[in-house]
């Protein structure tokens, strides 16, 4: 029987091309080029100029026939009600949940340093939140209430006001009755999270709707989250309009380095799990042709035991691959060329391979450690850096809603030296202004 991945051998250049044609589709989205950008730059314009209207012409497109302007909002009593509805062990769970970011998240907030004192100038720095944020969550075939808990506690760790959050989620697509059925999961985690505004629209009109404003949708300062390419780009395009998160946060992917030690099982499960979310990516990195083939043949035998299988299996042949390298040192050099969302070590010495690596979204240590705990429960945001930009950039944080501010002063008044001192480089890029504002302070 096939294998359900492609097997590429790195150990000389023969597959190369084939394994770097693969990297190049999937960071052909991240690039914000082509059609996909034509379209977004088309809705921008829409929700722009039309408001409401063109978020409604919008979802009537793409998602649901029938979509009409009253149900963009999802009313805070609609949000009670679902919370009321939830199972109590899942409620529990989800509490649960929200607890362990909330302790994550509050551990590494950053504290305004202590002032220091050079040349007689006081130079501090400040963190302050930013006052209104937007959110998105990815709706359609899965209601992912669990990047709602990623991209909420840290915005409110950081400050937020949970009644300056708002919510885009998208309903099921073209299901019926129509589209205010909308799962009450996220209503429900909203409603735990104290937050009051959940908007039933998604896409890159919803992203644009945030950013301007419209007769139902209030603008905010700052949006962050995962989504679609669509809406990716739009955040991309959308950036200086309104803030940004700053990352790519598109299709999952997954890279996996495992050795002897690994446990088959445990290794294509995690492969599986991230290939299920239709679209999703996976890498299998290993040194040993015998650890790739227990490992493919794992995942030959939990496909069929899965309820997506059709699109995971999609994503095997088409998305994903498992690479033979030479040893240790060349899986790492691939981990860092792929700069994948989610690394996977399952090896020996997971922290000693850590240490070689410098690009990943998120990297998880040994093969006893899941995946799907840093999606569900661990502490750490799930909402990572897809497409290579790894390399550049970094997941959804405390930090995401922080914004730095510099303080200088000089209590005592400056010098005759350090007065000079600035006037003369003012002088020497020719603004005499910045030099005689400098001057008239000068103490005598």
């Amino acid at each position: 029987m096939d294998a359900p991945i492609p097997i590429y051998d790195l150990r000389g250049d023969a597959d190369r091309d084939r394994f770097d044609a693969l990297l190049a589709r999937w960071r052909a989205d991240a690039s914000g080029r082509g059609d996909a950008a034509r379209t977004v730059a088309g809705v921008i314009d829409e929700v722009r100029r039309d408001g409401d209207d063109a978020v409604v012409r919008c979802m009537r497109r793409w998602v649901d026939p029938n979509f009409d302007a009253d149900q963009i909002r999802v009313s805070p009593r609609e949000m009670a009600a679902a919370a009321k509805g939830v199972d109590a062990a899942l409620m529990k769970t989800i509490r649960e949940a929200i607890a362990n970011v909330l302790a994550y998240q509050t551990h590494i907030k950053p504290k305004d340093p202590e002032p220091i004192t050079v040349d007689r100038a006081e130079l501090g720095l400040r963190f302050t939140a930013v006052r209104s944020a937007g959110l998105t969550v990815p709706g359609g075939a899965a209601a992912l209430f669990s990047t709602l808990i990623m991209l909420a506690v840290p915005a409110q760790v950081a400050g937020v006001d949970p009644r300056r959050i708002a919510v885009i989620h998208p309903p099921p697509t073209n299901r019926e009755p129509d589209a205010a059925t909308q799962p009450p999961i996220v209503a429900a985690t909203c409603h735990e999270l104290g937050i009051e505004t959940l908007y039933r629209v998604g896409g890159a009109q919803a992203v644009a709707a945030l950013a301007f404003g419209t007769q139902s949708i209030e603008r905010v300062d700052l949006i962050a989250g995962p989504g679609n390419v669509y809406v990716q780009i739009a955040k991309a395009q959308l950036n200086g309009v309104v803030g940004t998160d700053g990352g790519f946060y598109g299709p999952s992917e997954i890279l996996s380095i495992a050795d002897g030690s690994a446990d088959p099982a445990a290794v294509a499960a995690d492969l599986i799990a991230q290939a299920e979310h239709d679209p999703g990516r996976c890498v299998l990195v290993a040194w040993s042709t015998d650890v790739i083939d227990r490992i493919v043949s794992e995942m030959r035998a939990q496909l069929p035991q899965r309820s997506r299988r059709d699109a995971i299996e999609s994503a095997m042949a088409d998305e994903s691959c498992a690479v033979l390298v030479a040893d240790r040192s060349a899986a790492a050099a691939v981990a860092d060329h792929v700069a994948c969302e989610h690394v996977n070590l399952a090896v020996v010495d997971p922290d000693r391979l850590m240490s070689q690596i410098r690009d990943a979204g998120e990297i998880f240590l040994g093969d006893r450690t899941p995946v799907a705990a840093g999606d569900y429960y661990a502490g750490p945001s799930h909402c990572l850096p897809t497409g290579g930009t790894a390399r550049y950039t970094s997941g959804v944080s405390v930090y995401t809603f922080l914004k730095r501010t510099g303080t200088v002063c000089y209590r005592e008044g400056m010098e005759c030296g350090q007065v000079e001192a600035i006037a003369r480089l003012a002088e020497a890029e020719g603004l005499d202004g910045h030099a005689a504002s400098v001057r008239i302070r000068r103490r005598e």
